[in-house]
This record gives structure tokens, sequence and C-alpha cells, in this order.
């Protein structure tokens, strides 16, 4: 089965229900096999020495380069690496995830798949929000609304994590959040980026701006004095002062605004608001995957371009999800 194409194909280079995923990935075998096409669709290329060619096989798993004699394995070098559970386990959890249109908590992915411990499944669901990044992905432009909100979250998911949650008091923190989503002219939204902040000055507002939005593009902000900048900066930028304004800021804004008060229902309903402040972005990384393909009609598509990208994301140990160890830092 040949994956290498440039649109993926339902049936092709992905299940398209439930019955076919449990025919194709039946063994550990067959679920290294769809990631080695994954991760090499032109074929093995060696992660020393960069040679292509067919490996010498002493197992599916290991694989040696016949330039350079490293040897290697499939899931080396991605969020799979030196994992101590089943990959049909982890392919589950990513159909899963991908198939539950308002996402799943540690404690639903461990009752469904079976897992032994809630940390398991806790650490699995960092993984994969970690995987559902692109590094290269481009940024939003035409018009692009930006505001900020602030989520009430609690650190109850750190205790449970730890195994510690039985007599312990959690807290309740407000996080803000800066946002910023495209517009569809004459209405509806496109594409969204979401990020933790720690205040609403220029030195936090203005680095998310320029790291998320093609210069050239009409910004649109409320009267804040941190976003003054943003004409010498390349951006058509449009002030709404909503002070003294006879039109509400959710009816001038109301990309920012309706995507704020999704994200705080998500984080309530799905996360029951026991999100850790330090792991938030994780949590923000999700919900923007999902929205940016609310409109897919394949949920399998989705689980495709999860794993993807799983297999050319670096490996984060449980520790590095614990401490949220950023990826730069990360040591496999």
């Amino acid at each position: 089965m040949d994956i290498h194409i440039l649109v993926p194909k339902a049936g092709e280079d992905y299940p398209v229900n439930w019955n076919q995923f449990l025919d194709w990935f039946a063994t550990e075998e067959a679920c290294l096999g769809y990631l080695e096409r994954l991760r090499w669709p032109q074929g093995f290329v060696c992660p020393r020495c960069g040679v292509a060619a067919e490996p010498y096989r002493s197992s599916r798993a290991r694989l040696m380069c016949r330039s350079c004699s490293t040897q290697s394995t499939v899931t080396a070098g991605t969020i799979f690496e030196k994992t101590r559970t089943p990959l049909r386990v982890w392919l589950a959890a990513a159909w899963y995830v991908t198939n539950q249109k308002h996402g799943v908590s540690a404690l639903g992915l461990q009752r469904v798949l079976g897992l032994g411990s809630y940390q398991t499944a806790w650490a699995m669901l960092h993984r994969l929000r970690r995987a559902m990044v692109r590094p290269e992905r481009e940024r939003l432009s035409g018009i692009v609304e930006v505001d900020e909100t602030y989520l009430a979250i609690s650190d109850r998911e750190q205790l449970a994590a730890r195994g510690r949650g039985k007599g312990r008091k959690s807290q309740t923190h407000q996080t803000l959040v800066v946002i910023a989503v495209e517009l569809h002219e004459p209405k509806g939204f496109s594409r969204l980026r979401l990020e933790r902040i720690q205040n609403d000055s220029t030195e936090q507002v203005i680095p998310f701006v320029l790291a998320n939005i093609e210069p050239g593009s009409q910004v649109r902000t409320d009267g804040s004095a941190a976003y003054r900048d943003l004409a010498d900066l390349g951006y058509v930028h449009q002030r709404t002062v909503h002070l003294g304004s006879d039109v509400p800021a959710h009816v001038s804004m109301v990309g920012v605004h309706r995507v704020a008060a999704l994200v705080k229902r998500w984080v309530l309903g799905t996360h029951q608001g026991a999100v850790q402040p330090a792991h938030l972005d994780a949590y923000l990384d999700e919900f923007v995957f999902r929205f940016n393909r609310r409109a897919s009609r394949s949920r399998g598509l989705l689980f495709y371009r999860l794993l993807e990208q799983a297999v050319v994301t670096d490996p984060l140990t449980y520790r590095g999800v614990v401490d949220n160890i950023p990826k730069s830092a990360e040591v496999a």
C-alpha cells in the first residue's frame, strides 16, 4: 500500500471506520509498517548519515543502514520513542482522540482503552497534543482579529497525574490567553491561533502577532496601547475603542469573542476546568488543531494527519510532560 500521494485517500491511506481500523492494525508489526511508511514515504532514510536505501532488517522494529551500519528503529526520534505502551494502543488512542469532536479527557481515554493508570493516559494525550502543531504551518493572513481573554482553570490535573489528588485542595487560576482569528468576508471564521501570555503588555502581544500573522494583513484590535506599534511593523492596523462606544465589543469584534466563549466552554466541559496552568499551551494547541479542521468530513483523515506529524515530532518523556519542559530543551 503506497501512501505517498499528495491527497491521502480514504480506505487506502487511512481507515474509514473503526472496523477497518481493527483490520488494518491487528498486530504490532502492522502498526510499525504503517508508521514506517508515514515516516519515510519515499523509503528509509538513515537518521545519521542521510543515505536513502533499503536497510538491513533483523526484525520489523530494528533497521540497520547499509552505508554507515547505524541501527535505528521506526519509533526512534518520534513521540513513540522508548514507549512501553503497545503501538496498537497508541494508534487506538490517536483514532479515539481525532474521532471525538469535542476532545477527550485523560480519564475518558483511560476507560475506553483500559489503560492501567491515569498517568499513562494523561502522558499519552500530552504527547499527542505536542504532535498537533506543524512547525512550518503558515501564518494567518487577510483580516485578523486579535484580543485577550481570561480562562479560569485549576491545578487538579497536575495533582491527579502525580497520583496525589486525594486529600489535596486545588487552586483556581485566572490565566490570560491571546487570540488571533482569521475572518471570512462577509461573515464566518477561518483559522485560529491561541497562546498563554503573562500579561497584556506590548512585550507579550507583539511577539505573538509577529509569529502568527503575516505582515500586510489587516489586524483588528481594541483600543489597547499594547498594539500601537503594529502599523510600524508592516500591518494594516484597525483600532476600535470600545469605551463609550454604542457598539458592544462582542459585535464589533465578533470573531475573538466567539472563540473565547468556545474555548471556555471546551475547557469547562471536556476537562471540567482541571488544566494545570503550566500545561495550558498544550490544551490550546489541541483546541486550535480541532478548530482549524472543524469542517473536515473525514475523521480518518484527521487521524492520518496526526500520525503523520507524530512520526516527525521529537520525543517527550513523562518527566518532560510533568515538568513542562519546552520542545527545544527536551532530551530524549
